[in-house]
């Protein structure tokens, strides 16, 4: 095969792009695999760390320009269980920030990573799906659904819960599904956000209005799954829901997209790369939208990556299959970490046992009294 590449990239969402865009800017020659899709309408609340790779990065310029600032953060226990949690507030002036981060429509950044990437030379942008791919004599064998033959020396999964990538590298992988789903939609509220993410507690999960600016608003909401279908076939139900859920505290509220709903998993791999692959973002790890930790993980899987690259020898006899070894090494603990957190974060929620929920309220109540607990809180929730 003459058409060969040193890195190829599988998966057009934005962790895809992010990776296309470090691994030519690492100098190597890249082509990135992705399948025309539709405009993806949701967002993502990126912390300061995320932000600050991607500036880095040259994936965006000015944040502001972008993004809604979340300056602060309101967690309202709203189960009316007997072991409740108190509200807890956190600004991020008390913790010496202007904004704990950005709210970011996910179309907008694609549009900048995209950008970024056409001003790569030595990066190839293919509109096609991975068909195939086997490992031999030292390189990756693609074929892509267009026809396209081509070899890889590192192959890069970034591809989804479903990655090809990962099936192809034969890496073993741990699903749990739940009974709850997600509603995401904008929102016009009454009152506006100013800056301030809520997330009422219940049940069934966390309720949450992420501010997008004005009085907009941005939904996250999870529930069972035949609550949430319910409520989107019913129109007047829906926005008699939105306001109970809310508590009233916002005025009335319209919704003013479409909505969206997904079934909610837990997915993690027993290793992120070996033999010449690696796997980012969805590929590797996939959690409930709770503590806003799938994408700024997914970019943190991008940064040590780019680490890795930077580090390679790519003239040395088996370069890939060593940064395929040290990409796993370095992103096992806060993979490990992060998964547990995220796992604990929503099954205390869930969880119908007072011991448990105990537990949770007692975390609750540390969060909001001790201040060495709230600083540790917010630095593992940014990713620091």
């Amino acid at each position: 095969m003459a058409n060969h590449k040193q890195i190829a990239v599988v998966g057009g969402g934005l962790v895809g792009k992010a990776t296309a865009v470090a691994a030519a800017s690492a100098g190597f020659s890249t082509i990135h695999v992705a399948p025309r899709t539709p405009l993806d309408r949701r967002t993502s609340a990126l912390m300061g760390p995320s932000v600050t790779y991607m500036i880095d990065a040259g994936l965006i310029g000015d944040p502001e320009t972008l993004g809604v600032p979340l300056s602060r953060i309101r967690i309202i226990d709203a189960t009316e269980r007997l072991l409740r949690a108190p509200e807890t507030v956190f600004n991020a002036a008390e913790f010496g920030h202007r904004a704990f981060g950005w709210n970011f429509a996910n179309a907008r950044l694609g549009e900048s990573f995209s950008q970024a990437g056409a001003t790569r030379d030595n990066l190839e942008l293919r509109a096609a799906s991975l068909g195939t791919a086997r490992r031999l004599d030292e390189s990756w064998q693609l074929e892509l659904d267009d026809g396209t033959a081509l070899t890889a020396d590192l192959l890069v999964g970034a591809d989804g819960k479903g990655s090809s990538v990962r099936k192809a590298a034969d890496i073993g992988v741990r699903e749990r599904n739940f009974e709850q789903a997600a509603m995401v939609c904008d929102l016009e509220l009454g009152r506006g956000l100013d800056g301030e993410s809520v997330e009422f507690h219940y049940p069934n999960g966390p309720f949450t209005l992420v501010p997008a600016g004005e009085k907009r608003a941005n939904l996250v909401w999870i529930d069972a799954l035949e609550v949430l279908e319910d409520a989107r076939r019913d129109a007047e139900r829906l926005a008699s829901l939105l306001n109970e859920k809310s508590r009233h505290l916002f005025g009335v509220i319209k919704v003013v997209t479409p909505s969206f709903v997904f079934p909610l998993s837990m997915l993690s791999v027993e290793v992120a790369g070996r033999d010449a692959a690696v796997l980012v973002g969805e590929s590797a790890h996939a959690f409930p939208p709770i503590g806003a930790q799938g994408l700024n993980l997914g970019l943190r899987d991008v940064a040590s990556l780019n680490a890795c690259l930077n580090a390679a020898n790519p003239g040395s006899y088996g370069w890939a299959d060593a940064v395929s070894r040290s990409y796993a090494a370095a992103r096992r603990s806060d993979l490990t970490r992060t998964g547990a957190f995220v796992d604990g974060l929503f099954t205390s929620l869930l969880s119908p046992h007072l011991p448990a929920q105990a537990l949770r309220s007692a975390g609750l109540w540390g969060l909001k009294t001790v201040p060495g607990l709230r600083k540790h809180a917010i630095s593992f929730g940014m990713g620091q």
